[in-house]
């Protein structure tokens, strides 16, 4: 049989690229007759530069020191695809995990974002692919475009990818939906939302409104200031790593995410993965593997937790989460019995 293994990243704890291969060889275990083949995915957030690095084994990591989201410097990299165009991922550059423990609402900084873009462009990139989820600010993207400036756009363009379709503004805006995962308290999201529109009104010609530009504490609004056009990120993701012609002829198709819960229908991984596979590959067999399962799987022929796994191989959930690779080898291996 053809199995195609696409999830995203286990935030956090795994890669899309770890999770893909650890699940590879859980499978090969049960049926080592079978041809596996990897495609890890992302959506614009953390994982978005691993996928792109696996799917393109040509391509060139660049190292790059940037200002990290608490004023500190990071030491990250970016990517040059082997058509000229670069890669950088906002979560490696500015995001929530580098702050570790703290919360910063008033001072984190997304700056090393717009550092690494501009070392890209100074490097001659032909057109920029940007991922810009799990940021730590919420800024409307006031520190990335202060740093980019009044650079142009490089000739082959700037893609966001992102998953998140919020406006800018309002109370499905940037700080009202994603504020308080970085610190701001309810009685201080209002506070926020003011800033958002002052820095908004700035520049009348871009709307606030737009589905997209309150990702990333709006980052996404500042680059629609810039030039730069959203994408819905798995989407692009997936058309940009060929994974459609990855599907053609394939009997399984393998996603997964860290967590697979109400917000997964709205255009993150699995479901993308799902559809794409319905429509290249009719009567596969689509499977998932994920961290924790909060939703129903009705779209789904068989599903592995790792939290489960966990419980029922150690008795301690938790253990999913220090030991993912162990438990998503053991989903692998137990999908595949299925088959």
């Amino acid at each position: 049989m053809r199995v195609v293994i696409a999830p995203d990243s286990f935030k956090g704890t795994a890669t899309a690229a770890q999770v893909a291969g650890a699940v590879r060889d859980g499978w090969l275990t049960s049926r080592p007759d079978d041809t596996v083949v990897l495609a890890p995915m992302a959506d614009g957030g953390e994982g978005t530069l691993d996928a792109f690095a696996t799917a393109f084994p040509d391509a060139v990591r660049v190292p790059v020191t940037v200002t990290g989201p608490a004023g500190t410097h990071v030491d990250t990299w970016w990517l040059r695809l082997p058509d000229g165009r670069a890669v950088v991922e906002l979560a490696a550059t500015s995001g929530l995990p580098l702050l570790g423990d703290r919360l910063l609402p008033d001072t984190a900084t997304s700056a090393g974002f717009g550092q690494a873009i501009v070392a890209a462009l100074d490097a001659g990139a032909t057109g920029l692919v940007l991922g810009i989820g799990g940021s730590a600010s919420t800024d409307g993207g006031a520190s990335v475009f202060d740093v980019i400036g009044d650079r142009p756009l490089p000739a082959g363009g700037a893609v966001v990818l992102t998953d998140v379709t919020s406006p800018l503004l309002g109370p499905t805006g940037a700080a009202a939906v994603f504020g308080p995962q970085k610190g701001i308290t309810p009685d201080r999201v209002a506070e926020f939302d003011d800033r958002l529109a002052a820095f908004a009104a700035r520049f009348p010609d871009v709307d606030p409104a737009t589905p997209g530009a309150g990702a990333a504490g709006g980052v996404g609004f500042g680059l629609l200031v810039w030039g730069a056009a959203l994408a819905r990120g798995a989407a692009a993701v997936a058309d940009v790593l060929g994974l459609p012609a990855l599907l053609d002829g394939a009997d399984v198709v393998v996603t997964g995410e860290g967590r697979f819960d109400g917000q997964s229908a709205a255009g993150k991984v699995p479901t993308v993965v799902r559809a794409l596979a319905d429509a290249r590959a009719p009567g596969a067999r689509a499977m998932l593997v994920a961290g924790a399962i909060d939703a129903p799987l009705d779209d789904f022929a068989a599903a592995a937790s790792l939290t489960v796994l966990a419980t029922q191989t150690t008795g301690e959930p938790d253990d999913a989460l220090g030991d993912p690779l162990r438990f998503a080898a053991i989903a692998g291996q137990r999908l595949a019995r299925l088959v």
